[in-house]
């Protein structure tokens, strides 16, 4: 067996540690990045929620609102059949529209009997949105304000509640 004398063992050893120093250069300093678990529900905002069928349109045109107010007039149709007019106007009212602009007809007769329908108007930027309730259907239409400045001829409930 072979010493190898001290000063050249000493010499690779250098020659080791500067390889290494010197290809340490070589290799990315910052170590790659890690997921770091959170307990945080994420950043991005939700989408807020977006009416999924007709909506009020306050300051549009009767046309624009017209499919609101068959809405609501359609769904209390069905739920009351012709009903009465107070409630028929709390449930426009429940549901934005504005009651100094609605008319409506009385639920019955100058003998007292039950009128065969009820029509109720809501006034909206020279316009009128009409429904007729009769105990079979509900039917609408949108028609030219009167020179009266209302929307119904004849004679017509006091809406003060």
């Amino acid at each position: 067996m072979r010493v190898r004398p001290a000063h050249r063992i000493g010499g690779a050893i250098a020659l080791t540690v500067a390889a290494a120093v010197a290809l340490g250069g070589c290799v990315a300093s910052t170590p790659e990045p890690t997921a770091t678990p959170s307990n945080e529900a994420s950043a991005t905002p939700s989408p807020e929620a977006t009416p999924t069928g007709p909506i009020l349109r306050p300051g549009e045109a009767a046309a624009a609102n017209r499919q609101f107010f068959d809405l609501i007039n359609t769904e209390y149709h069905d739920a009351n059949g012709r009903g009465d007019g107070r409630t028929i106007v709390d449930s426009l009212v429940d549901n934005g529209f504005e009651k100094q602009d609605m008319e409506i007809t009385p639920d019955s007769t100058a003998i007292g009997l039950a009128a065969d329908s009820i029509v109720v108007s809501v006034r909206i930027k020279g316009e009128c949105l009409l429904g007729q309730f009769t105990p079979e259907n509900y039917v609408s239409s949108i028609e030219p304000l009167l020179g009266t400045g209302g929307c119904l001829v004849g004679k017509t409930r006091t809406i003060d509640w």
